[in-house]
């Protein structure tokens, strides 16, 4: 099984502290939770911890001489920073000296561990790319992209082409196709390879960090600039620049692009001095910026800069041959990571699998992959295994019996749920640790059945 995730989490006001606790506790995560943030800096240890979650407003040390503290023992541990007085100039601070994202009070549990499922997925991300960077010694092969479909195989062929000519390429294709992958084989194959590959999402951050993210800016061009700083397109230079999703770029970064493109120089923010570089651009998108241009929010001269060459990648339905192949890579870099012996998908699953659609694309694949071998008891990933995260497809009959059978019994319990909830959430006034603690459950349980059945506090507050 995957070791929990270890979260530390900081803040001075005792019953947030608690509900966060309780939320990612409740979720998997392995949490320790600190009131004092001189005592959190003390006890904490590089590589102890996989995220760090604290507060900016709080006495003694704030969240943001913490957050130094915490990155000068682990530069690469992600830090969510919690404040209740957002401003542009304190988002930018923080993410400058090193945290992952901000997160704004009040919020519900969901949207914590929502920041939260990203942060670590980022650095995994993070973790993965350095790992096959060292594996291939700074190359990429083609031999790493699986399948053997006709539709795949189109596209490796055009790769090949391409990647030699010092062109722009937009990658396009569904969320979770490999986009990136294939931008990554186009760099590693070219005569750019010995330089730098690096990668953005354009609809990761704000306009104004995105602006400053690819440009860079002089000292002194806002406020909390106080140094100079290179953007991703001079860390590109002799490289390759790969823009994701890059249909979320603002108007006004799509205007500096575009000169950037035309004459390949570009001025960082406050700085009138022209900066030139030698960057090859590509880019992805899962939308249409053919219907962008159209409505106005794309302009069109941008858009036939990066569109020099279209690669579109096939969604995994189309590509159904590929299915266990890529599904037999999975499992066996599964094996290899946690030491494991399963063999492969039974054919019931197997079929289940090759059938489904996956809306998803291979993204999804994988997990499902992930998710199932850590639940499987047997020497094979089995259906009823694989059914807990795709649907199956029930014989007629059994499907019609089950639904009226597990229909009437839901409904039932959910009544039954819903009643006792509010019932209970009356007696406290409103106060979920107290309704916890009577439940004998803990306070994201609450939360997470406050959601799902959509109780309004006014149902149950008496304040409201």
């Amino acid at each position: 099984m995957t070791a929990q995730k270890r979260i530390m989490v900081i803040d001075n006001e005792e019953g947030l502290c608690r509900m966060m606790e309780a939320v990612l506790s409740d979720n998997g995560y392995a949490v320790t939770a600190h009131t004092r943030s001189f005592e959190a800096a003390e006890s904490f240890q590089a590589g102890q911890w996989d995220l760090v979650v604290t507060d900016i407003k709080m006495p003694g040390m704030d969240g943001l001489e913490l957050l130094q503290r915490v990155k000068q023992k682990d530069p690469g541990i992600p830090v969510i920073m919690v404040t209740a007085y957002a401003t542009v100039e304190m988002s930018i601070q923080a993410l400058r000296k090193g945290a992952y994202d901000m997160l704004t009070k009040p919020f519900e549990p969901e949207e914590l561990l929502y920041r939260v499922k990203n942060a670590l997925q980022h650095t995994k991300l993070i973790e993965e790319n350095r790992e096959l960077r060292e594996e291939l010694v700074g190359r990429f092969h083609f031999d790493n992209i699986i399948g053997a479909s006709k539709g795949l195989k189109d596209v490796l062929e055009k790769v090949e082409k391409i990647a030699v000519r010092d062109t722009s390429v937009l990658v396009t294709g569904e969320s979770g196709t490999g986009k990136e992958l294939i931008a990554q084989a186009i760099h590693y194959n070219s005569p750019r390879k010995d330089k730098k590959f690096v990668a953005i999402n354009c609809g990761a951050l704000p306009a104004s960090l995105l602006e400053s993210e690819l440009f860079g800016y002089r000292k002194g061009a806002f406020t909390g600039a106080a140094e100079n700083r290179r953007g991703l397109l001079e860390t590109a230079d002799g490289g390759t620049l790969f823009l994701d999703e890059v249909g979320n770029l603002p108007m006004t970064v799509q205007k500096t692009l575009l000169r950037f493109l035309q004459e390949q120089t570009f001025n960082r923010l406050g700085d009138p001095t022209p900066t030139q570089v030698d960057v090859r651009v590509l880019s992805a998108t899962n939308a249409d910026l053919k219907v962008a241009v159209k409505a106005g929010e794309f302009r069109e001269d941008l858009y036939y800069r990066l569109n020099v060459v279209n690669i579109q990648l096939p969604p995994l339905r189309e590509r159904r041959d590929d299915i266990p192949l890529l599904a037999a890579h999975f499992i066996t870099l599964q094996n290899q990571k946690f030491g494991t012996q399963i063999r492969g998908l039974d054919q019931q699953a197997h079929d289940a699998a090759v059938d489904y659609a996956w809306p998803g694309n291979i993204r999804q694949l994988r997990n499902v992959i992930e998710a199932s071998m850590a639940m499987e008891g047997s020497s094979y990933i089995t259906l009823p295994v694989l059914s807990q995260f795709i649907e199956v497809a029930v014989p007629e009959g059994e499907a019609e019996t089950a639904s009226v059978e597990e229909g009437d019994y839901n409904q039932a319990l959910s009544r039954f749920e819903t009643d006792y909830l509010r019932g209970l959430l009356r007696k406290h006034n409103g106060n979920i640790e107290a309704a916890a603690k009577e439940a004998g459950t803990n306070m994201a349980t609450i939360y997470r059945k406050i959601k799902k059945y959509g109780i309004r506090k006014d149902e149950y507050n008496a304040a409201g």
